[in-house]
C-alpha cells in the first residue's frame, strides 16, 4: 500500500481526533464523509467557542455592560480572523447569514447603479448563488446577463468566449473561482484584469475555493469575494470581502438609523453573534494545523500548502481507481491540472441517487448526488440526470478513498447492466 507523503502539517490521525462526528458508525464502518463540498464536519474547538458564547457572553451590541462589550470584541476578533484568511484588512470584511443572501444584497446594491442595457457576465460552471442574484437584475433593472460556456471534456472555462463577451457595456463580471460540481479551479487573475480593462467591477464566488486555496483578496484585484465558513469546518454564515473604500461608496439597502460606516453599513439586522467566535475558532483551527509560522497568516499559508499536497495525492488515487471501473465516467479536470479534491462521476445506466444510496447503505460512505445548485452543469455535460460527487477534506483517509473505489466496484458488480 502506498504511503502518503506527510508535509509539515498535522497528520490525518491528529486532525480526525478533533472531530467527534467522525466516530459515527454506519453499516459497520466508521462513516466516510465525502459530502464536504456541501458542508464539512466541525471540530470541537469551533463547537466549544459557539457554546461558550451562548453560555457566558450572550448580549446585543453597542452598550456598556459586560456581555455587550464582549460581543463587540468577538465581532472584532472575527473580522481580524477572516481578514487573515482572506488576505485583506478587517474593515474590508462584512458578515451575513450565508453567501446567497449576501450576494442578493450586493446585487440590489449594485443594481442601483446599473441601467437598462448594461451587461453582467457569469459562467455556465457557477453555483446559482452566483447566477440568480445577477439574473434578478434583468427583470429589476433591464440589464443583460451573458454566460461563459465551459469545455465539457475537462470542465474548464472557455476563456476565448469570455474575452469576446467583454465590452464597454460590461459593468460586472461574476466568476466562480472553483466549481463545486467539477472541482475546476479557474485562473482568475488574467480574467479579472481583462474585466478591469473594460471598466467592469469584479465579483468572485470563493465558496468552494476557499476551502482548498488560500486567497489574497487585495492582491488578486477583485472588488468583491464571498465565502461560507461552513464549507471550511466552521459555522453556517456568509462572509463578504469588499475594500473599505469601495464599500463606503456603495449605497446598500439598510435602515436609516443603522451604522453608516464600513463594514457595518453592509450588515442588515442583528447578526448571529454566536457565529463570530465560531468563525475565529475556525480560522485558528486551520492555522493550528501548520507546524511553523510566526503569524496566523503564515501558519495558514503553511497549513494550506500541506493540506493541498495531501489532498492532491488522495484525489489522484481516487480518480485513477474510479476511471478503471467499467461504466464509470468522470468529469472535470484530470489529476495534475488545477482542481480541488472534488470529483463528480456517473455510472452509466444507473441513477446517481442509487449509486449514493448503495455507498452509504453498504459501505458507510456519505456522498451527495444531484447538480449541487450548479444547475447548468449536468446538461452541458450531455447528461440527462444528476452526478455523484465525492470531496476529500482534511479528515479524509486513504482507507476511505479505497473503500469508495471498492464500493463503486461493488455497485457495478451487484447491479450489472
Amino acid at each position: 500500500m502506498t504511503t502518503l507523503t506527510e508535509p509539515r502539517v498535522a497528520s490525518v490521525e491528529e486532525i480526525r481526533a478533533l472531530f467527534p462526528s467522525l466516530e459515527r458508525i454506519h453499516a459497520g464502518y466508521p462513516v466516510g464523509y465525502f459530502d464536504g463540498p456541501g458542508g464539512t464536519q466541525v471540530p470541537t474547538s469551533v463547537v466549544d467557542a459557539i457554546v461558550d458564547y451562548f453560555y457566558h457572553h450572550t448580549g446585543n451590541r453597542g452598550w456598556g455592560y459586560p456581555t455587550s462589550v464582549e460581543t463587540d470584541e468577538m465581532v472584532a476578533q472575527a473580522r481580524l480572523a477572516m481578514a487573515d484568511l482572506l488576505g485583506c484588512g478587517p474593515d474590508d470584511v462584512a458578515f451575513g447569514p450565508n453567501m446567497t443572501s449576501l450576494t442578493f444584497h450586493l446585487s440590489r446594491t449594485l443594481g442601483r447603479r446599473f441601467r437598462p442595457g448594461d451587461e453582467i457576465i457569469v459562467t455556465r460552471l457557477d453555483h446559482f448563488g452566483n447566477v440568480s442574484p445577477w439574473k434578478s437584475l434583468e427583470q429589476d433593472r433591464g440589464v443583460v446577463v451573458k454566460e461563459v460556456p465551459f469545455h465539457p471534456e475537462d470542465g474548464t472555462l472557455d476563456t476565448d468566449a469570455y474575452e469576446k463577451l467583454l465590452s464597454s457595456r460590461t459593468k460586472l463580471v461574476a466568476l466562480g473561482w472553483a466549481s463545486n460540481a467539477l472541482g475546476t479551479i479557474s485562473d482568475l487573475p488574467p480574467m479579472l484584469a481583462k474585466a478591469k480593462a473594460v471598466g467592469a467591477l469584479t465579483f468572485v464566488d470563493g465558496v468552494h475555493s476557499v476551502t482548498h486555496v488560500l486567497p489574497s483578496a487585495r492582491a488578486m484585484g477583485c472588488d468583491f469575494l464571498v465565502c461560507s465558513p461552513y464549507k471550511f469546518y466552521g459555522p453556517h454564515a456568509g462572509v463578504l470581502y469588499c475594500p473599505k473604500e469601495l464599500m463606503e461608496e456603495l449605497d446598500p439597502p439598510r435602515l436609516s438609523c443603522a451604522p453608516q460606516a464600513a463594514p457595518e453599513r453592509f450588515e442588515t439586522g442583528t447578526a448571529s453573534h454566536e457565529d463570530m467566535p465560531g468563525m475565529t475558532a475556525t480560522v485558528d483551527f486551520l492555522a493550528g494545523l501548520a507546524a511553523e509560522g510566526e503569524t496566523r497568516r503564515e501558519r495558514l499559508e503553511n497549513a494550506y500548502e500541506g493540506l493541498h499536497q495531501r489532498s492532491d495525492e488522495l484525489i489522484t488515487r481516487l480518480w485513477r481507481g474510479l476511471e478503471s471501473i467499467p461504466k464509470v465516467r468522470l468529469f472535470g479536470p484530470p489529476p495534475g491540472k488545477p482542481r480541488t479534491p472534488t470529483i463528480s462521476f456517473v455510472v452509466d445506466g444507473h441513477h446517481s441517487r442509487m449509486v449514493a444510496e448503495h455507498l452509504w447503505s453498504r459501505f458507510g460512505l456519505f456522498l451527495s448526488s444531484g447538480a449541487f445548485y450548479a444547475a447548468n452543469v449536468p446538461g452541458d455535460l450531455g447528461l440527462s440526470g444528476p452526478l455523484v460527487r465525492a470531496g476529500c477534506m482534511a479528515y479524509t483517509t486513504q482507507e476511505e478513498v479505497d473503500r469508495l473505489i471498492g464500493g463503486v466496484e461493488d455497485f457495478v458488480k451487484v447491479k450489472g447492466s
